[in-house]
């Protein structure tokens, strides 16, 4: 069995934590946050003493487009400078198996929270060239955005809106053991 169990951080360089929106209905578009701060403690023999914090740093979200970021970063979405963390609290976990399970937490967005449940697949745990154990997963969730305060909008013309509702959170992680 993989041993999961142990304090772990998100390693920036190799975690990607990111949302997915369609726009104009039609195609889609990503964003991702580049700075947060993890701490998340596995307990797969008693998972009722397992933990995780992210505060994500809401500033640093990019799309690759500096002309949305502005717009995305602004008051009608992220209120970056009035809410410059977005966190998610860990207040359950199921482990299924070795390598699957979900963890139930409360998201909170713009001061307002929600309880949210991310479906985790664990790829595996290795050490890496420096000596680091490290391991990787997967998780994903979708939330309505509008049910966070983040509800402006705009029609189209042909029916539909620009910017969907349904947002669709995954993260890429990697995480470093510290104990």
């Amino acid at each position: 069995m993989t041993n999961l169990n142990g304090t772990w951080t998100l390693d920036p360089a190799h975690t990607e934590i990111k949302f997915v929106a369609r726009h104009a209905m039609v195609t889609k578009v990503t964003g991702k946050f580049t700075e947060f701060d993890s701490n998340i403690v596995v307990d797969t023999d008693n998972p009722e003493n397992s933990s995780a914090k992210v505060v994500i740093k809401s500033d640093s979200l990019t799309t690759g487009n500096a002309d949305r970021d502005g717009h995305v970063k602004g008051d009608d979405f992220f209120g970056v400078e009035k809410f410059p963390e977005i966190t998610f609290v860990a207040t359950s976990f199921n482990i299924r198996n070795e390598n699957e399970g979900t963890v139930t937490g409360d998201l909170t967005i713009k001061e307002t929270t929600k309880s949210v449940t991310l479906d985790v697949e664990v790829g595996g745990v290795a050490e890496d060239p420096f000596g680091n154990i490290r391991m990787g997963f997967e998780a994903t969730t979708k939330i309505n955005r509008k049910d966070f305060g983040v509800d402006w909008q705009a029609p189209l013309n042909t029916g539909g809106v620009l910017v969907s509702e349904e947002i669709k959170i995954q993260i890429d992680g990697s995480g470093i053991k510290q104990a």
